[in-house]
């Protein structure tokens, strides 16, 4: 192996970024860790690990904020560069997004073309913004709009890294949900969050089209998808990769599952035009507000996104994520605690 053979990997303390980086580990490929501050690295499932080298950096940085002993070491060791650091919120200051998905991004950019080494960047799926229809895994600027500025964010980086002078490959993933098989996730965020005010109750009306469909994708997938991209990457270079399920679960599949739980409430979805948020009882308007308006623009299009150049790096289809897959994730947030007990049960019993 030689000296250069060492990947760093950016947020590698994040939901995906702990995955890639214990499968590149797997596959015996020297990691650098870049972590802000102290934070530790912990899987999906609760495994800490201990990265076999861990520097402190910013991505906010030119140079993410190496120290000069740090930076001239990495120049010697470091293969290629796994960006995954950004901030996922959609409701983020329009600076943090600069700062955090943008600047941060054309300082990964900046760093793989001083040194020499390709850039595996990890973008979402959602850059297609608003549009419907397919989504082609090459395709980028349709003239779509943006239904948040974390979407227009990740545009602007992703246009960064394809009109650079550095090679190149793009994963895009859907909406980053718990692993195939198990429904094991780490950080309930997003799309959780929204489901917990629906079944709880605390959102029964939202704007949405039943055939809307949501792209989900299984952590593990992703994760596979963006290690196989590093460790294989003149197979992928110059490729923008969807990492995400096979299946596209519309709004109406989506409440059908939720009403086979006796627990669960479920939401009613009317178009657009018909929904009056001053409508709403005090109480389910202030959950509108704070949650339900940051995710509803995800209840309105109607997508399939094309796998095709992933299925091939990866030699397999993109795992199953239809109504049985979405029956795991909920049984497991049940398990979980996280919707609550599991139906039939009595509280504070034994487990």
């Amino acid at each position: 192996m030689s000296l250069r053979e060492t990947a760093l990997v950016t947020g590698a303390s994040g939901l995906v970024g702990a995955e890639v980086v214990a499968r590149l580990a797997a596959a015996g490929r020297p990691i650098t860790a870049l972590l802000h501050k102290d934070s530790s690295i912990t899987r999906n499932d609760g495994t800490v690990l201990e990265p076999g080298v861990a520097v402190s950096g910013d991505i906010r940085l030119p140079g993410f904020g190496l120290l000069e002993r740090d930076a001239t070491e990495l120049a010697e060791r470091v293969g290629i560069i796994v960006h995954s650091a950004a901030t996922t919120s959609f409701n983020a200051a329009p600076a943090d997004y600069e700062e955090l998905n943008v600047r941060g991004t054309a300082h990964a950019i900046e760093l793989a073309r001083d040194w020499d080494v390709p850039l595996v960047y990890i973008s979402t799926a959602y850059v297609c913004g608003t549009r419907g229809g397919v989504v082609g895994e090459d395709e980028l600027d349709v003239g779509q709009s943006f239904a948040n500025g974390y979407e227009e964010s990740k545009f602007r980086a992703e246009q960064l890294v394809r009109a650079s002078e550095v090679d190149w490959v793009v994963v895009r993933p859907g909406i980053v949900t718990g692993a195939s098989g198990t429904g094991v996730i780490r950080d309930y965020k997003n799309l959780y969050s929204v489901v917990k005010h629906i079944v709880q109750g605390r959102l029964r009306t939202l704007p949405g089209r039943y055939d809307a469909t949501l792209a989900l994708a299984p952590i593990d997938h992703v994760a596979d998808v963006i290690a196989a991209a590093a460790l294989d990457f003149d197979s992928a270079a110059g490729r923008t990769l969807h990492a995400l399920g096979r299946d596209a679960l519309s709004l109406r599949e989506i409440s059908d599952v939720l009403a086979e739980y006796p627990s669960f409430a479920v939401a009613t979805f009317v178009p657009d035009t018909a929904f009056d948020e001053s409508a709403l009882a005090e109480t389910e308007r202030t959950a509108y507000r704070r949650v339900g308006s940051r995710y509803t623009s995800y209840f309105q299009r109607k997508l399939t996104f094309d796998t095709t150049r992933a299925d091939i790096l990866l030699g397999r289809p993109s795992p199953p994520t239809g109504k049985e897959y979405l029956r795991v994730l909920l049984d497991y947030c049940l398990e979980s605690g996280y919707l609550g007990a599991l139906p039939g049960e009595v509280e504070g019993a034994a487990r």
